[in-house]
């Protein structure tokens, strides 16, 4: 039980997850509708948001920071053999989750950069790389989506188990920040800091973006 009634869960944080469950959504509508300028941009805000929350993870709130949620294997064991968690936010296993699902977003969105429909669309980064990488990066992307897809689909599952079996308010403290029973222990810091990683961070993928070079019909 926390001992103040802080925000467990920061603004910032709580923007990002629901931003990227949105886009992952929108990300697989856009490529079965072969809506690809759309499906492109997402792909941006993708990585935008999954490096801002890395960035976050050292230097945000103290439940958004990864040494807050990320354990040991004698933690996850104990957790698994019935000992409490000891924290207000992620269990151990949820924690490890959460790094399991940005580090896939991250590593879909950037492949996806390489990527080509072979008739209209071609990826920012499409003409940067060799046939062999372009095509091992599709199949990246392919492979990360179906474990993206299975990794979900457990995240829906293990958080309607401790809502409605286990009454833990994890929806409500996502939405609101706090709930009855979580809550954390220090104030968040200011999520205007958020916003400036999310700035630079845009800016940095944009920069590097402008330095790939065009297809070589337009390179005359």
């Amino acid at each position: 039980m926390a001992v103040d009634n802080h925000l467990l869960w920061d603004l910032p944080t709580r923007l990002c997850h629901w931003l990227l469950a949105a886009c992952f959504v929108l990300s697989w509508w856009s490529a079965e509708t072969e809506n690809y300028r759309l499906h492109q941009w997402l792909g941006y805000t993708v990585i935008v948001l999954v490096v801002s929350r890395i960035v976050w993870g050292f230097v945000g709130s103290a439940h958004s920071r990864f040494a807050d949620f990320l354990v040991g294997p004698g933690r996850i064991v104990a957790y698994l053999r019935g000992e409490r968690s000891g924290g207000s936010g992620h269990n151990p296993l949820g924690g490890w989750s959460v790094l399991a699902l940005l580090l896939l977003l991250l590593l879909q969105g950037v492949s996806g950069l390489f990527n080509s429909d072979d008739v209209f669309f071609d990826g920012p980064l499409y003409h940067a790389a060799s046939a062999s990488l372009r095509d091992t990066l599709g199949l990246v992307h392919e492979v990360a989506f179906d474990l993206l897809l299975g990794l979900v689909c457990l995240h829906i599952l293990a958080v309607l188990y401790h809502q409605l079996w286990r009454r833990e308010r994890l929806v409500q403290a996502m939405l609101r920040g706090r709930a009855s029973g979580r809550s954390g222990r220090t104030a968040p810091v200011s999520a205007w800091r958020a916003l400036l990683i999310v700035l630079l961070v845009a800016l940095a993928l944009w920069g590097a973006l402008r330095l790939a070079p065009p297809p070589p019909s337009m390179m005359w």
